[in-house]
């Protein structure tokens, strides 16, 4: 039933470096979208301004909405843009002696990290970012664990207490302790903990103090200890942000608790003791969204693609589920945490365009115009073309729908532009010229996706394509054309698309640790019964851990389901894979028997089972605990068939649009009036006020009754 006042439930947001998204869902199903440009000096503003921006559309204010609320999660970059620019807090870090410099050395991969090959390959181009912890305030104390947990030198508690009281005059404001081989045995850092705190305390301070075993205890000191310096020095001043974002809701009358989406794909609440787990989460919402629909709608299958104004995502759903990485790279760093596996191209809707000039071939990004678009905007300040320059001169974009109307854009500015730092240059048309760059990244990224989907030894044709973010609509038939994808399917929410995969994620708790458990091919029952039984025991500890977390957020320990989870791997191979338990508690023969089958099923889907190597025995790396509690989600919108022909008042003009090397005239139909059923066939142009979907000739779109547009390649009209 649609009534004007049915209650809006849930609410997702995704506070990103150019916008800020706001997605509300009713309980009727119905939902909006809201933009704003983003406010990095007040989150909590542009949310406020985004929210205005969605409600508009019901005739509702966010006094009356707010209060209504079941749930609401954000995903940001505020903590990830702290790392990059070297703006956290002042860490003190204490570790062995004699291994003072290991946070400062870093590992070698570090120094190329999200370098394109050609600057990989040549060592003059590596560099190594600045150390979140500088030597000055770096301590060492003695103590040494072996690699089996035996304590071969016990730690010295005077030195430790000395170090407290150097750290703290050298400035740190937070004290992170990370000690060798911690993972296999915590006693020693746990100590070390204890007497740092009775020291500050001694001392008459609350500085907060961070032992890696508390947080990530796995083995890769790196990973380990970078993690926990984020913790410190990234997390806690976006504690503050997220604090900020819960008090504006609380003003305005707000009673639910705000959760945040964390990197491993669930949400959990910002009160939570591991906050660097929230540093990556807009790119992961759309993931979550495409398991969602997928999910609701019967794909197995999905590539999922997700482009901005900076970069394009892409990430990948197989039987219906996402890869996780356990040790990902992040702002250059190696880090410990379970990420939702993505890949990135720093080419996006806001690149810059220049000349190469020795090759004279065109060079997109990987730096971008962001929120300022472009030469087309006159108030940029920019002195570089961006690709958004092309769209406009190419009758893509209407200079005066960007973002609703709220930015005008000059066509004649942008064409000014291109002609003299593009288009002379190389002897072409403005239009040719423009024309050029955008078939360049359409390129660019259908060879990314087509790649990324073969390396993985799969078919395009298996898959569905989701293409969303703000620019997504804008390139989907250019970087799916030809790919034989299954089906191509844009949103109509396409640009709040990740704002909605917040809305869509369990309320989820995650805590990792590493196990060290070989069992070879002749090993005994005995052997296999020990490792169940260590798993099992690693199981309880991060049980604990996950109730804890819910307990803080004011849950009670019988609402939390738990599922655990192991990583596994044929003994001698260098990659695990993260599996789903069978069983939720391991003592028999019988256990450790399913626990190895249900390794072998998805090594074979991953790889393929004529791969799988048995007779090298198994290695458990790693035990998992995920807990969970019921929440709110959106429902799918569903509408009645209008049939195939769109509404006369759905039609708002038309515009010329170039491609092929010829002007063609594109009816403008306004995605808002466009009804369920309704059929578009190219060259057309379907406006809303936060995105733009073209249509070429050669294609045509339909919309679904869930408010999905499919993008079809037709051949009868494929001619330039």
């Amino acid at each position: 039933m649609h009534t004007p006042h049915s209650p809006v439930q849930v609410m997702g947001i995704d506070a990103g470096g150019t916008m800020t998204d706001t997605f509300f869902v009713r309980e009727d199903g119905a939902f909006v979208v809201g933009k704003a440009q983003s406010n990095p000096g007040d989150e909590s503003q542009a949310i406020y301004e985004s929210s205005i921006d969605a409600l508009l559309e019901w005739n509702r204010q966010v006094d009356d909405v707010f209060p209504e609320l079941l749930t609401c999660v954000y995903s940001g970059t505020a903590m990830l843009n702290r790392v990059v620019q070297r703006k956290g807090l002042d860490v003190g870090l204490m570790c062995n002696r004699g291994f003072e410099d290991i946070h400062s050395m870093g590992r070698a991969a570090q120094s190329y990290l999200g370098y394109a090959l050609e600057e990989r390959i040549h060592l003059n181009c590596h560099r190594y970012e600045e150390p979140l912890v500088p030597l000055s305030r770096t301590r060492g104390v003695t103590e040494r664990t072996d690699v089996q947990g035996q304590v071969v030198i016990p730690l010295r508690e005077e030195e430790v207490r000395v170090a407290t009281r150097e750290l703290v005059a050298r400035g740190s404001k937070a004290i992170v302790i990370s000690l060798l081989q911690s993972h296999k045995n915590d006693k020693s850092e746990l100590r070390a903990r204890d007497i740092c705190r009775e020291e500050l305390t001694a001392m008459g301070l609350t500085i907060p103090v961070f032992a890696t075993v508390d947080y990530y205890p796995s083995r890769k000191e790196t990973h380990r200890t970078n993690t926990t310096i984020l913790e410190a020095y990234a997390a806690e001043p976006s504690r503050e942000t997220l604090k900020k974002v819960s008090d504006r809701f609380k003003k305005h009358g707000a009673k639910f608790d705000l959760r945040v989406m964390a990197t491993h794909g669930g949400t959990i609440g910002w009160k939570a003791k591991e906050l660097a787990r929230t540093i990556v989460s807009g790119p992961i919402g759309g993931v979550i969204g495409s398991k969602f629909l997928g999910e609701k709608l019967g794909y197995d299958n999905i590539a999922c693609s997700d482009i901005g104004g900076t970069s394009f995502d892409m990430a990948i759903i197989t039987k219906g589920n996402f890869a996780i990485q356990s040790d990902p790279d992040m702002a250059r760093l190696l880090l410990s945490l379970p990420l939702v596996a993505m890949d990135s191209v720093g080419a996006g809707a806001g690149s810059f365009i220049r000349i190469d000039p020795y090759s004279k071939a065109i060079k997109l990004g990987p730096d971008s115009a962001g929120y300022r678009v472009g030469m087309c905007w006159a108030d940029s300040g920019l002195d570089t073309v961006s690709v958004s320059d092309c769209h406009v001169v190419l009758g893509y974009l209407n200079p005066d729908n960007f973002l609703g109307g709220a930015i005008k854009l000059d066509v004649n500015r942008a064409r000014k532009y291109l002609k003299e730092q593009i288009a002379d240059p190389l002897g072409l048309t403005v239009e040719d010229a423009a024309a050029g760059v955008i078939e360049l990244l359409d390129l660019n990224l259908r060879e990314y996706m087509r790649s990324t989907i073969s390396a993985k030894g799969y078919n395009p044709a298996d898959f569905v394509c989701f293409s969303y973010g703000g620019a997504g609509p804008v390139h989907t038939y250019g970087y799916t054309e030809g790919l034989n994808f299954k089906d191509v399917v844009v949103p109509a929410w396409a640009a709040g698309f990740s704002a909605f995969g917040c809305a869509c994620a369990e309320y989820e708790y995650r805590y990792d640790k590493s196990v060290d458990l070989g069992v070879g091919p002749k090993a005994s029952d005995a052997e296999k019964i020990a490792a169940c039984k260590t798993l099992t025991e690693a199981w309880g500890d991060l049980a604990e851990k996950v109730i804890e977390e819910f307990i803080i957020n004011g849950f009670k320990p019988e609402d939390v389901l738990l599922s655990p989870g192991y990583r596994m791997q044929f003994m001698g191979q260098l990659n695990d894979l993260e599996i789903n338990s069978p069983v939720t508690n391991a003592s028999t023969l019988e256990d450790w028997d399913q626990l190895v089958r249900a390794f072998e099923d998805r090594y074979a889907r991953v790889y393929a089972s004529s791969a799988s190597s048995p007779e090298l025995g198994f290695g458990v790396t790693g035990a998992i605990m995920r807990g969970s509690v019921i929440s709110s989600k959106p429902e799918l919108p569903e509408e009645p068939d209008a049939g195939p022909i769109p509404p006369p008042e759905a039609l708002i003009g038309s515009r010329p649009f170039y491609r092929h090397k010829a002007w063609q005239d594109a009816k403008i139909w306004s995605m808002e009036a466009l009804k369920a059923g309704n059929r578009v066939v190219g060259p057309a142009i379907v406006e809303s006020p936060s995105t733009t979907f073209i249509v070429p000739l050669g294609f045509e779109t339909y919309c679904d009754t869930h408010r999905l547009f499919h993008l079809k390649e037709i051949k009868e009209g494929a001619k330039s």
